[in-house]
């Protein structure tokens, strides 16, 4: 089927909060940039933190690894937040056993400080996946999972009582959700709480919702609801520029990490992708979206010619209604060089990213992943499939162009082929899919 997943939410989260509002959601407009950080643990050790970041919320770099390792115990599950202070905040598991949480804070996400251990006030034998969730009306709350025994977990709500985040409340527990409920993750949309949680006796990631942060939750989804399969665990969820919303997850029975994405308010999901690069390195992470300065952008309402930047003789061309790159040179024949030749206009389905008008008047969308000339039909798929945001290119000067309703696909030649691909970490990738704006040929 040419469509993973039917219909959009419209929602908009702020930058640096991980709850929902009632706005549509938007690319940031030129001169910013949309950066998601990720703080993990990974195979290859529990004892320390690794920072990555991503413009697409699917090609991670990595920023500093190891980036913090707290002066005893484990940093498993690491959860970050950018507080009101303007510093970053990860709280963390702090071992396999006990009743402590850990805190560290960072300036510049590369460079962390240890704050304190937490002692929760409860007699319990584990202490797990503590998650930030800041709430609509700012209060800064932790989601951490307890076990008297190691097989009764339920997600309990600790709150800040000070802004310096040195003191909490004593744990509540979320009505509505275990025994035996781990890994609880939050969100707000409008007045509704969205709590995805791993049922540790089935392996399956649940669904539950409720009006109020500690419930009562009523749990609607169940077993394979959205496809993910099983045994999954470490879900954590971030709003996307487009209005969707991206999951993650681990399957960590075979060693691999996953994101999916739904544009229906939960109810359907995207089939299952594997995360580029760090796919079964890193583990129960969570990503923070904030909107910063800078990040690529192109001029509008001007007419350009895109040059491959690992093939320069060729250039982005429609031929037969389909999209190529293709030898392009002073000699070659005037429908040549105008069929190279796009004007670039404020992007159909969102004006801060970009579409692209040929001569007469069609765009370059893409349909079953391949680009093509189409003439528009006025539907908002054609806008969507018609829109692209330009990210960083390969090189100086160029730019890649992410397309807007499958984040985390760009539009790159294989073959000399346009397609839309989804993004692989390798130096080929990044050149096949980084184009030079350059004078019209026409």
């Amino acid at each position: 089927m040419r469509r993973t997943v039917a219909g959009f939410l419209i929602v908009l989260l702020t930058a640096a909060l991980a709850v929902a509002g009632p706005a549509r959601a938007a690319a940031p407009p030129a001169g910013s940039w949309t950066r998601y950080t990720m703080t993990a643990f990974t195979n290859s050790s529990e004892s320390n933190m690794y920072v990555y970041e991503s413009p697409d919320a699917t090609g991670f770099r990595l920023l500093r690894g190891p980036a913090y390792t707290p002066p005893s115990g484990l940093i498993r599950d690491p959860s970050i937040i950018r507080h009101t202070d303007g510093r970053y905040w990860v709280v963390y598991t702090t071992n396999w056993t006990g009743n402590t949480i850990g805190f560290a804070t960072s300036t510049d996400r590369l460079n962390w400080t240890f704050v304190r251990n937490v002692t929760i006030p409860l007699t319990v034998q584990n202490t797990w996946a503590p998650e930030f969730f800041i709430d609509s009306d700012g209060s800064v709350n932790v989601i951490v999972s307890l076990s008297t025994n190691g097989a009764d977990f339920k997600p309990y709500k600790l709150t800040a009582t000070n802004s310096a985040l040195s003191a909490w409340s004593a744990p509540q527990v979320l009505s509505g959700i275990g025994p035996n409920y781990i890994d609880t993750y939050i969100v707000k949309v409008g007045s509704t709480y969205h709590a995805f949680t791993k049922n540790e006796t089935t392996k399956f990631i649940e669904y539950a919702t409720a009006s109020s942060l500690t419930g009562p939750y009523t749990i609607s989804r169940t077993g394979n609801w959205a496809g993910w399969g099983g045994p999954r665990e470490g879900q954590a969820l971030i709003p996307l520029d487009n209005g969707g919303w991206r999951i993650y997850y681990d399957g960590y029975t075979v060693g691999q990490y996953y994101f999916s994405d739904s544009y229906d308010g939960f109810a359907t999901w995207s089939a299952p992708q594997t995360l580029p690069a760090l796919s079964g390195f890193a583990r129960h992470f969570t990503v923070l979206r904030e909107v910063v300065p800078g990040g690529a952008s192109l001029p509008v309402d001007v007419t350009r010619s895109f040059q491959s930047v690992n093939a320069t003789d060729r250039y982005v061309r429609h031929r037969d209604y389909l999209g190529y790159v293709d030898p392009v040179s002073a000699s070659s024949a005037a429908t040549v060089k105008q069929d190279a030749t796009f004007t670039v206009v404020p992007g159909l389905a969102d004006a801060n990213c970009y579409s692209f008008r040929a001569a007469n008047g069609s765009y370059l969308r893409h349909w079953n992943f391949r680009l093509r000339l189409d003439p528009g039909d006025g539907s908002a798929t054609y806008a969507r499939d018609a829109t692209y945001c330009a990210r960083p290119g390969s090189v100086s000067g160029s730019v890649a162009l992410e397309s807007y309703n499958y984040p985390g696909r760009y539009v790159r030649h294989y073959n000399y082929e346009l397609r839309v691909d989804l993004y692989q970490d390798s130096d080929t990738f990044r050149a096949d899919s980084s184009f030079r704006p350059v004078t019209a040929w026409a």
